[in-house]
């Protein structure tokens, strides 16, 4: 038992209850009043194809949404759970902090003023399960560490497994927990938690496997940038304290950082925050880092900076007022984010929040029920979907983009030579486009009559480097392979719209001297869940330079998809 926890009266919850019943409230009516962000969007179609694990996340998003969007299909029951779980989670945080005696008054100023406890109080994403279950998680562990008993063990594991089903980054939290307390592994215990959580865990591991690992290659390899920013790691740093409050964040990680270690709970908490805030400054050397990727971190961080006040007897009057400052700037921002005025509402940092639902109704007025087609982005098919209510919008992942989830649902398989109507928020070159004006500004679009893709055709290599000369000729050994329940050809006769396969050359996002393959391509018949080899001879671009190499199968009228991992090509 920590000695702060020795003697100290009983403290009264009421003022915790009156402030968790304020944050609902505020969660609700934000919740209520503001159109989708485009991730919850995508994340909803995930809860309409429950799985043990998608492209880009594992599935405990997809069950909160689903549990909220069956009571009612608005925004506030997509994000329900979110409001229950941000008002669980910080009640979670206080019981922890009872053992240390916090001023309730000191609770609520420091975690009502934490800015990315406010965005995860209603936005619905994937970190608002991991956070949940992180509190849940420390809860239990301190009561672990007093007392190594089978029924904290057993809950240990179906919360370390709720971790790792809600965000990969539930890792760090289980590996920087041991770090900090070697002792663990010493009790027997702590292996049938491992155990436990693992089996927990396999039906996600098996997903994995089954569909060629997709999370492991997204966040490894297509995630990682192709030029070192200096700028993203410059940037970290300060949106790490943006994130704990614009006004007070420095002095919350300087608290943080000079705590007193006094028990091995205390030594857990500040190990996993600079552990995690390490980590990702570190991720930022290979790529984008969001700021919100942290919010782990932020557990640790507000526990910590509690502690210390009590360490130090002393809540600053200063930092009072202050903490109250930050908290209106930040309820004025949420209060103008439901009424917005225009330079709010036209940011590019909100304006994803306005206007879709109007967009969506105003572009199902052109396409019926038929499907609808969007080029290279997961966000404007989700929303149309959601708002729509329906599984009619479909995203089509050009070569220069990324693959996505819309790669591996039913949804391309089902609008197979049916007709659709494709459009995007340009004007595409080569084609006849209509136009169209819509609340989220002016669209273009044309009709497929009879649509024909193969974004889920799979193209692979044993090549993951190639060095040449300009103009070089290189014969690569290809296996194509179709995932589809039914057969598929390449060839043209009889069909509408041209197919074709090309090496494709990516530089800065940009496909440069792409190389069409013979007409032997069109030859290929592939059976269901079956694979062919292709022989592929073609030529290396004739200007030095670093590429992405990747093989695209086309068809009229779309740029092509992303069949094939990419491949580091240098020609020198």
């Amino acid at each position: 038992m920590p000695d702060t926890a020795l003697n100290t009266p009983q403290r009264s919850d009421k003022p915790i209850w009156y402030f968790l019943l304020c944050w609902t409230l505020l969660n609700t009516l934000q919740s209520y009043t503001l159109e989708l962000h485009p991730d919850e969007a995508y994340y909803w179609l995930y809860s309409r194809f429950l799985d043990w694990g998608y492209y880009d996340h594992p599935p405990m998003v997809a069950i909160f949404i689903k549990l909220g969007d069956a009571i009612m299909h608005n925004e506030l029951g997509l994000r329900l759970m979110t409001i229950l779980a941000s008002s669980t989670s910080i009640y979670l945080l206080w019981l922890i902090l009872k053992r240390y005696a916090i001023e309730a008054r000191w609770f609520i100023l420091v975690m009502s003023g934490v800015l990315i406890f406010h965005i995860y109080g209603f936005t619905t994403t994937p970190d608002v399960p991991l956070f949940f279950f992180t509190t849940l998680f420390y809860y239990i562990y301190q009561k672990y560490i007093d007392e190594d008993k089978l029924k904290w063990a057993l809950l240990l594991a179906v919360i370390i497994a709720g971790l790792l089903y809600s965000k990969y980054h539930g890792v760090l939290l289980i590996g920087f927990t041991v770090l900090s307390n070697i002792k663990l592994l010493k009790r027997r215990s702590f292996y049938l938690i491992v155990g436990l959580s693992a089996i927990l865990y396999l039906p996600h591991i098996l997903w994995q496997v089954n569909h060629n690992y997709p999370s492991l290659n997204y966040h490894l390899y297509e995630r990682s940038a192709e030029v070192y920013d200096p700028i993203t790691t410059l940037l970290y740093f300060p949106g790490q304290i943006l994130m704990a409050g614009p006004l007070i964040g420095w002095f919350l990680f300087y608290l943080a950082f000079s705590i007193r270690v006094k028990d091995t709970f205390i030594r857990g908490l500040l190990v996993n925050l600079i552990g995690t805030v390490i980590f990702f400054w570190l991720n930022t050397l290979k790529g984008e880092v969001q700021s919100h990727w942290t919010l782990i971190a932020f557990a640790p961080l507000t526990m910590l900076v509690l502690i210390r006040f009590k360490q130090l007897n002393n809540f600053p009057k200063w930092f009072a007022k202050l903490a109250v400052a930050n908290l209106l700037l930040i309820v004025a921002l949420r209060i103008a984010l439901i009424s917005p005025p225009d330079f709010i509402k036209n940011s590019s940092r909100f304006q994803s929040y306005y206007g879709y639902r109007q967009w969506a109704k105003q572009v199902k007025q052109r396409a019926g029920n038929n499907y609808v087609i969007f080029i290279s982005g997961f966000q404007e098919p989700s929303k149309y979907c959601y708002y729509t209510n329906s599984l009619k919008g479909f995203s089509y992942d050009g070569r220069e983009y990324r693959r996505t989830q819309f790669d591996i649902w039913p949804i391309e398989d089902n609008m197979q030579h049916k007709r659709a109507y494709y459009i995007m928020d340009f004007r595409g070159s080569g084609l006849v486009l209509d136009s169209f004006k819509t609340a989220r500004g002016l669209w273009h679009g044309i009709w497929v009559d009879s649509v024909r893709t193969f974004q889920k055709v799979d193209i692979s290599t044993k090549e993951h480097t190639i060095k040449a000369s300009p103009g070089q000729s290189i014969v690569m050994d290809l296996t194509i392979n179709n995932p589809y329940n039914y057969p598929i050809n390449f060839k043209n006769e009889t069909y509408p719209h041209e197919t074709v396969m090309a090496a494709c050359f990516l530089q800065n996002e940009k496909n440069k001297f792409p190389f069409r393959a013979g007409a032997d391509f069109g030859l290929i018949t592939i059976q269901p869940h079956q694979a062919v080899p292709y022989h592929f001879i073609f030529k290396a671009p004739p200007v030095k330079g670093k590429y992405e190499l990747i093989f695209s199968i086309r068809t009229n009228p779309f740029p092509g998809g992303r069949n094939s991992r990419a491949i580091n090509f240098t020609v020198e």
